[in-house]
């Protein structure tokens, strides 16, 4: 054999080495994997679960059903959810009992290109069982509800409306990353720029208990576009996350305690967008919570839509009471969800920091982008470890 043959084939030998060398350090990582996946079924409860979901398919078995169907809609919504919760860990069990079969295999036939397949299963795996973590986290009263954001433009001027509709964006595009619906239900614009305040709806699987850990204010600093100096700027939004009320919260308004006044819906910059005075502010007048909505068709479909988000804040309003009772209780001396939570530096360097969690990142595109999974999943832990103390 040549000399350049030679070193050839030693070469290939140790590169084959190297990721074979890698094998049981990886099959431990999928054990450990699989032991989080033991504690997690354990919280959820299998047994449990398969007791609800056979209850569940008798009742939706009924033929007398549909005879309410608001109480239909929620037995199928629950059956569906149930059934994918079992099919979801019956899937992810399965798939990490076979992942060692994978890696066997690729050592046996010394192909890499099959170990690969079966690194990226692993990591697969990882992410998978992580979010199923997370959401076994979310166990609070309100967490797997609906939820309702609002944003509002806080201290910096045109800057400050600007950075508010940027964390407008952010949210949004987070929301349809993660497969939720949303819907805007009243927009206040910007003399100048950006937005003044907005308010829009979440639809999805633990929609509330994820984003709000997002409450609080937002901190930007950048050289700003609205300077001809081109100066540094700081300034602030504020966020805001209360669940969508339940038909079993019982949250009554007396008619008595609101004022109603209607106006002419308006668009960025003042522009007039509707001819007729729809657009809806209701004013809880014990409370001074203030709600409107101008993006339905009717004055009574923003009435409605305005009365459905003032329950909605006047229910967080009774959780924080609760919880505040509590807190004085245990002795809490904990900082309030209004401090600043997170920064978000432009210049003179890239970077976003969560004060409360110190999970930071400086892809600071990625993140205005609404890739936020690693914030809100840290802010979900934090808050465990507060509430568990």
């Amino acid at each position: 054999m040549s000399e350049s043959k030679q070193q050839t084939s030693e070469g290939h030998g140790a590169a084959t080495t190297k990721w074979l060398d890698q094998i049981p350090d990886l099959l431990k990582e999928g054990t450990a994997i699989g032991t989080l996946l033991t504690s997690i079924e354990s919280v959820k409860d299998l047994a449990k679960l398969q007791q609800r979901k056979a209850s569940l398919e008798t009742t939706a078995s009924d033929p007398n059903l549909w005879n309410d169907s608001d109480n239909a809609q929620k037995v199928t919504s629950e059956l569906s959810r149930v059934q994918g919760e079992l099919n979801l860990l019956t899937q992810l069990r399965r798939r990490i009992e076979e992942l060692p079969l994978l890696f066997e295999l690729a050592r046996d036939e010394g192909d890499e290109g099959a170990f690969q397949d079966a690194l990226a299963e692993l990591n697969s795996l990882k992410d998978d069982v992580s979010e199923l973590e997370i959401e076994t986290l979310l166990n609070g009263e309100y967490d797997h509800r609906d939820a309702l954001v609002t944003i509002r433009s806080e201290a910096g001027g045109v800057d400050a409306s600007d950075w508010a509709e940027m964390v407008m964006r952010m949210f949004l595009r987070y929301c349809e990353k993660k497969g939720y619906r949303t819907q805007v239900l009243d927009t206040s614009y910007g003399e100048e720029a950006g937005i003044k305040s907005v308010t829009f709806k979440v639809e999805g699987e633990y929609a509330y208990g994820s984003l709000s850990v997002e409450q609080g204010t937002h901190r930007l600093v950048r050289i700003s576009p609205f300077d001809s100096n081109s100066r540094r700027h700081t300034s602030f939004a504020g966020v805001e996350v209360v669940p969508v009320v339940d038909k079993s919260d019982a949250i009554e308004i007396d008619e008595k305690e609101i004022r109603v006044d209607v106006y002419r819906s308006s668009g960025p910059g003042g522009q007039g967008v509707n001819t007729t005075d729809s657009a809806v502010r209701i004013t809880h007048i014990p409370t001074g919570i203030v709600v409107s909505c101008q993006n339905e068709r009717s004055q009574l479909q923003n009435k409605a839509t305005a009365m459905a988000v003032l329950q909605s804040k006047l229910l967080e309003r009774r959780h924080a009471q609760e919880q505040a009772k509590i807190d004085a209780l245990k002795g809490d001396a904990g900082g309030s969800w209004g401090n600043q939570i997170r920064s978000y530096v432009l210049h003179p360097y890239q970077m976003v920091k969560d004060h409360r969690t110190d999970y930071e990142t400086g892809n600071t595109q990625a993140v205005l982008d609404g890739d936020l999974t690693g914030f809100i999943d840290a802010g979900i832990r934090w808050r465990r470890t507060r509430t568990s103390k």
